[in-house]
């Protein structure tokens, strides 16, 4: 805490009070976002867990269903099969304003809604496991657009609250405790002035008295 170096003036005294009374509005303002963003955020890690947990054991069992393919298939063969995919994505990007935040939201739309489309080969010279694989990725691919947006969400938001996090402490500990000081101290001041005025003037009105009263 320091006093600020200003004229110890009532127009002073006037204006640092109508600061005081913005930075304590001010003040709350950011603790209740910085409370908001904290809780969404929360939320968000929770579900950026689950989706990652979900999503790491559907390719987990892709890959096991690969590796079988693999084993029962000749490479050229399998790589044939995958080389030319029917089926096309497309990535939408978009924001979404959250506490003054502006968070991604990705939505995929694909070519054909044919399910069916996500097979670019023939079933009769494949491993079923192939087949497992395909579908296990096509199923998670949702989800993997979602976590990724999610993350990203929990990033933004987390550099956020940092931000709130440092306004509200140099309001809380700097700035009011600055203007506090100072107001005190100019209210003190000011008020040595009027007690040194009042004293200056009883004496003037005593020497005044004695003068017309020819009194000494």
């Amino acid at each position: 805490m320091a006093r600020m170096n200003v004229n110890p003036t009532r127009m002073e005294l006037s204006k640092l009070r109508g600061k005081l009374i913005s930075a304590r509005r001010g003040h709350k303002l950011l603790k209740d976002k910085r409370d908001e963003l904290m809780r969404r955020f929360m939320d968000m890690v929770r579900e950026n867990q689950k989706l990652r947990r979900e999503v790491e054991e559907a390719i987990r069992k892709a890959n096991a269903h690969i590796a079988v393919a693999g084993s029962v298939m000749q490479r050229q063969q399998l790589e044939t099969a995958l080389m030319l995919p029917k089926q096309e994505v497309e990535l939408n990007i978009s924001e979404q304003n959250v506490m003054s935040v502006r968070i991604p939201v990705f939505e995929a739309t694909f070519r054909s809604s044919d399910t069916n489309d996500i097979y670019s080969y023939g079933t009769a010279f494949t491993s079923s496991d192939l087949d497992d694989a395909v579908k296990a990725l096509s199923e998670v691919f949702p989800k993997m657009i979602r976590l990724a947006e999610v993350e990203k969400s929990c990033q933004l938001m987390a550099d956020e609250i940092e931000k709130t996090r440092r306004r509200v402490n140099a309001l809380e500990h700097i700035m009011i405790p600055d203007y506090e000081d100072t107001i005190k101290f100019i209210t003190m001041k000011l008020s040595e002035n009027e007690r040194s005025t009042a004293t200056s003037l009883l004496k003037v009105k005593d020497m005044v008295l004695k003068r017309s009263h020819d009194y000494h």
